[in-house]
């Protein structure tokens, strides 16, 4: 139980949303899903990361891209899809020097023990933001429940979870040995 007080939740991100409606079409009827996911996460990673709107636009770009291989690769082997569509956004965006560590965001969000490599970058506040929504705020590392709460009511799950439970054992069955290849140490 945390006393932090987090004034208010993000209702949207216009970088989030310009990014996310280009992949409207491929995302399909998970759309409002997957935005939904995006914006929990969004809100979960700028919370820890405390006051900065410095960084909102890289959050807001892993938010995006991080999960999205899965619609556009048609897999759930996502992670280099997912890094890959960031990098060519980036790429040919005037946030070039954001590639590597968005990379590293979206590459080691599925990771269960403590990012360190670079503590400077937000790898590690959006692991832990993605593995919160995961959770179902379950896991908070150290956010206010009040404040978890009423993310998870802003941005309600639309069957995201569901989706990704019915992908899973359908890799179980296609890959026994692999069935979450996304996951590491």
């Amino acid at each position: 139980m945390n006393n932090k007080k987090i004034e208010f939740v993000v209702s949207h991100s216009a970088l989030l949303d310009d990014l996310l409606a280009v992949y409207r079409q491929p995302l399909g009827p998970d759309y409002d899903a997957y935005r939904n996911h995006c914006m929990r996460v969004f809100n979960f990673c700028c919370a820890l990361v405390g006051e900065s709107t410095a960084v909102e636009g890289k959050i807001a770009v892993a938010a995006v891209f991080h999960d999205l291989g899965i619609w556009t690769e048609n897999t759930f082997d996502y992670l280099q899809p997912s890094r890959l569509l960031a990098q060519r956004y980036l790429e040919k965006s005037v946030n070039a020097s954001w590639c590597k560590e968005i990379e590293a965001m979206i590459g080691e969000h599925h990771k269960f023990t403590r990012y360190r490599s670079n503590p400077s970058w937000l790898v590690e506040p959006f692991r832990k933001a993605d593995w919160i929504d995961l959770s179902g705020g379950l896991l908070r590392y150290r956010l206010p429940d009040d404040f978890v709460a009423d993310v998870l009511d802003a941005f309600p799950n639309a069957g995201f979870h569901a989706m990704l439970a019915k992908l899973t054992i359908k890799r179980l069955k296609s890959h026994p040995l692999s069935p979450l290849p996304m996951m590491k140490w």
